[in-house]
């Protein structure tokens, strides 16, 4: 008997209830939220670094599937290794047996991470957080794992515990023993270290909630103190490792920094097949798998597949050969002095921060008294709702699609696909010059939609 399913007929028939169906079966906040903030977008098809309505309007697209879609969607030469590997038929994840694929994936990532030897690859970035925390509470047979303030590792329940931001933390209790100390500060470090029980340090070189950098000479400060005391450095690069700050990982850029553990996630699978990697160096891979009988200790059922390896494998041929890393950091710092020399001109605009693609754009308590009033008005409802304000209007007045970077964070991220260029800059340049000049008008449908935000974020108290 044949069976028969035709997916574009489906898609023709039901595509249009796509919010209708996501209110009922899944998530029915977010379709409620989109609602609100006038995201309710339909989205036709995407193509690099955008997206094409039901009429043919393009939108740019600064946000990369939260850095997921590094080179863009669809890029060619990471779909045909799709339909390459899915027309092979391999016999996959039979569990006992070692296919190709992996090894050549691990071989190719590891050739980036020269003091790194080995790999454990999962399927997403969460679950590269987990490994870490599991492989380096066995390695170093101590319980408890530093993380800083305001970080962010994930949301399952181990890499929740390492979470810095309490809003998602609440209600989810009782979590891993470990403790949060400040980015950048040494002291508090020294502190933790000197109790004998601490794992690990685990830190984003840029945390991605409000794309703050540590500061000069930290890591490698942090990776003394903690060898000396035989503790380990974890780096999680899931949203800035594979050149999103200009630098294949955002570690490199710090002279001597060799973490003992790095994750990696998002970029690596292409935007189409979920995809988590642990490195770590021999030893402690060793220690974790120390006998065949220990030989599934640590495992996952769809990790090393031969779809998710494949995009891998491709995703790394393509940066290799259009020198991404290198777009990517010369993008970036167009981008962000272009934007950095908004800031004397734009009272409300407070700050312009990051690395490569990886942008903070802050804003901050103007100097005039008419617009500091409305601020002061958003700023008493809720934290974050200015940022809102700039965030609309470049998606429904100049289709361009951002964030902004946290809850109650005056800031915007831009994380759009490695492969923008001149002809993105300038858009968002004139788009984001656009809607800065309205805001500091002081009137106009940005401050009453501002009113709009406000009387939603009171009725949600």
């Amino acid at each position: 008997m044949t069976t028969e399913f035709d997916l574009g007929a489906l898609l023709a028939e039901r595509g249009a209830e796509r919010y209708e169906l996501h209110g009922r079966y899944l998530n029915h906040q977010l379709p409620r939220m989109l609602h609100t903030i006038g995201f309710d977008k339909v989205y036709e098809r995407g193509e690099g670094a955008y997206f094409w309505d039901a009429d043919g309007d393009d939108y740019l697209d600064m946000l990369a599937g939260f850095g997921v879609m590094g080179l863009g969607r669809h890029h060619p030469v990471v779909r045909k290794a799709l339909h390459d590997v899915l027309d092979a038929g391999l016999a996959d994840l039979t569990r006992f047996d070692c296919q190709p694929l992996p090894g050549l994936l691990a071989e190719k990532l590891l050739a980036h991470s020269p003091h790194l030897d080995r790999v454990f690859f999962g399927n997403s970035g969460t679950e590269a957080v987990e490994t870490a925390l599991k492989f380096a509470r066995y390695a170093t047979g101590r319980p408890r794992v530093l993380y800083c303030d305001h970080a962010f590792h994930g949301l399952t329940t181990g890499s929740l515990s390492v979470n810095g931001e309490s809003g998602f933390r609440d209600g989810f209790a009782p979590l891993l023993p470990d403790t949060a100390v400040p980015l950048g500060d040494l002291d508090a470090l020294a502190r933790e270290l000197k109790k004998g029980d601490v794992a690990a340090l685990i830190v984003e070189p840029i945390q991605g909630k409000g794309v703050h950098e540590a500061p000069p000479g930290y890591l490698r400060a942090a990776q003394e103190l903690l060898h000396r005391h035989k503790a380990l450095l974890v780096a999680d690069e899931v949203q800035t490792g594979l050149g999103r700050t200009g630098d294949f990982y955002a570690y490199q850029h710090e002279e001597g920094v060799e973490p003992d553990l790095v994750c990696v996630a998002k970029a690596l699978s292409g935007g189409y097949v979920p995809v988590g990697a642990t490195l770590g160096k021999d030893w402690i891979f060793k220690k974790v798998y120390s006998s065949m009988d220990r030989v599934l200790v640590h495992s996952a059922s769809f990790g090393s597949n031969a779809q998710a390896m494949a995009a891998g494998l491709a995703v790394l041929s393509v940066m290799e050969n259009e020198q991404i890393v290198a777009n990517a950091r010369a993008t970036g710092e167009q981008l962000t002095s272009r934007l950095a020399a908004l800031v004397d001109k734009y009272e409300l605009l407070a700050d312009v921060r990051g690395r490569g693609l990886m942008i903070g754009i802050e804003f901050g308590r103007p100097k005039s008294l008419k617009l500091r009033s409305r601020w002061a008005m958003l700023q008493a409802a809720r934290k974050g709702l200015f940022a809102q304000m700039v965030v609309v209007p470049l998606l429904q007045r100049h289709r361009i699609l951002t964030q902004v970077s946290g809850d109650h964070l005056e800031v915007i991220k831009l994380i759009p696909p490695l492969i923008v260029g001149e002809r993105e800059v300038d858009r968002f340049l004139d788009a984001f010059t656009a809607v800065m000049d309205e805001a500091h008008s002081g009137g106009g449908l940005m401050w009453d939609f501002g009113k709009t935000l406000v009387k939603q974020a009171v009725a949600n108290r």
